[in-house]
């Protein structure tokens, strides 16, 4: 499985309330649509899927939010392609790909995200690595 690009289709950050307490944030990603691509320009022996994906950071009691759309278009070996296809009529996806899948979008949306979270002012949904003092 090769990823052929990467698009963020929406993006969006809003805060809801300057005050924060108890404060609980999750992330979500869901799959909207899974479709093979045919292409002219992008010649290749694979077969062309394209995902549609939502990544969003839920920060809650009603605080902020952040909201992204966005595509994967992904190259995989054909016998794969068709499984993955006929798995996503029953809305489903093989485990061998929805990992490497989530983790791609994983790795470009929460990037992203820190980023925006970072201008907006709001405390970021991952911990970043910090320094410490040492222990005497």
């Amino acid at each position: 499985m090769r990823v052929i690009g990467f698009n963020f289709d929406k993006i969006s950050i809003e805060r809801f309330k300057d005050k924060v307490e108890g404060l609980k944030i999750t992330t979500n990603i869901d799959i909207s649509e899974i479709k093979e691509i045919k292409s002219e320009i992008l010649k290749t022996k694979e077969e062309l899927v394209q995902v549609k994906f939502f990544y969003v950071v839920n920060y809650e009691p009603e605080f902020a939010k952040v909201d992204l759309k966005g595509t994967v278009l992904i190259s995989i070996e054909e016998k794969q392609a068709k499984e993955i296809l006929k798995e996503w009529k029953k809305k489903k996806l093989p485990e061998d790909f929805r990992m490497p899948l989530f983790n791609i979008i994983l790795r470009k949306a929460t990037t992203k995200s820190l980023n925006l979270e970072d201008e907006m002012n709001l405390p970021l949904h991952i911990p970043l690595p910090s320094l410490k003092p040492k222990e005497k």
